[in-house]
């Protein structure tokens, strides 16, 4: 025990001169390691009659706990030690210029999602979100749509194979109606929100890819009718394409979770090989472009989200923001908005500094 002593005491005054990282280590293996002294103390532990053990096990793990404890300590002194030299040798020059062009710029849906919440937050409406990744009840059961309703089959929608807490599909939400079951729950009626975000469905080609961006809308209150609705798209179109004469048309059409449906068109203009939002399409309809869906609310979609449907009525719509992105700034394939390629970004990307503001023009270009 006298020789364990001496050699404690050695171990922790090299620890305490230890200089750098290598150096403890190289005192941690000579006594803790698999032929550190310390290790062979406790293979000689074996050997001894049980009298002996009985006192000398105490006193080599003491020696052993003192040994770690100080390689801890030392260790924590030399990591400190190392970072504040190195804070203190490099520094930032703030004073420094700006590159000469701006690196990198705000995507047009990320541009698009900003001109949405400016525009129908004057309106009154609150942003709400959602999961990306949703049960088969919200998705689907919620908004009154059976079993055997198209958008349920497998080719059109990403399942997962594991199962829900209940038992159910999960999936990529498909739309971001849930978005609208899951606020009319948690907060009731009256309600106005947009639920813009990602949504998924299986199709790719120059104007459909598996992933895009969608805004659906919802108000919920006493006395609501497809005249509001209509006033609402109306105030929208007109703010977002800063222009007056935006003329709108509902078209009547089928979706399980409103009744009566309707389908948004808008009246436009050609300006050579572009279609520009603007002007009266003429009475057989061929200017008229289909920029979403919409109607009142279905009864049973109130019921289930806990919505009286006698004392409350409502409207939703639902846009494409890739989509009225691509009109309001001129792109023609939808795929160049998930490239990623720098020259495209470069030519459609808009300043960090461009806020959009109905003030200053919520389309108002760097």
């Amino acid at each position: 025990m006298t020789e364990l002593t001496d050699q404690k005491q050695t171990t922790l005054a090299a620890i305490a001169a230890a200089t750098t990282l290598d150096a403890l280590e190289e005192q941690r293996v000579g006594a803790l390691g698999k032929k550190g002294w310390v290790s062979l103390a406790l293979k000689t532990l074996g050997q001894m009659s049980p009298d002996e053990r009985k006192d000398a096990a105490p006193a080599i793990q003491a020696v052993r706990a003192e040994v770690a404890d100080a390689l801890d300590a030392r260790k924590t002194a030399l990591e400190t030690a190392a970072l504040e030299a190195q804070l203190a040798s490099e520094t930032i020059d703030l004073t420094l210029p700006p590159p000469a062009a701006a690196k990198g710029s705000i995507h047009p849906v990320s541009q698009v999602m900003d001109e949405l919440a400016e525009i129908f937050a004057d309106l009154g409406f609150a942003v709400a979100t959602g999961p990306e990744i949703e049960d088969d009840w919200h998705n689907f059961t919620a908004l009154n749509m059976d079993e055997s309703h198209p958008a349920r089959a497998m080719h059109d929608t990403f399942y997962f194979p594991d199962k829900s807490a209940d038992g159910g599909e999960m999936l990529l939400r498909t739309h971001t109606s849930p978005v609208q079951i899951r606020s009319m729950k948690d907060q009731g009626a009256p309600i106005r929100i947009i639920a813009p975000g990602r949504v998924y469905r299986s199709d790719s080609d120059a104007t459909h890819t598996p992933m895009f961006h969608q805004v659906e809308g919802l108000v919920v209150d006493r006395d609501i009718h497809l005249g509001h609705l209509k006033w609402t798209l109306e105030t929208f179109f007109k703010a977002f394409f800063e222009r007056e004469d935006i003329v709108l048309r509902l078209r009547p059409s089928y979706f399980p979770f409103t009744e009566p449906s309707v389908e948004v068109d808008v009246g436009y203009s050609n300006e050579g090989d572009r279609r520009v939002v603007g002007g009266h399409g003429d009475a057989e309809g061929h200017d008229w472009m289909e920029l979403g869906g919409s109607g009142m609310v279905n009864r049973r979609v109130l019921e289930m989200a806990g919505v009286d449907p006698d004392e409350y009525q409502g409207f939703a719509f639902g846009l494409g923001i890739d989509r009225i992105a691509m009109l309001k700034y001129g792109m023609n394939d939808l795929r160049a908005f998930f490239d990623g390629d720098p020259r495209w970004l470069q030519h459609y990307g808009f300043s960090p500094f461009d806020q959009p503001t109905l003030s200053g023009g919520v389309g108002v270009r760097p």
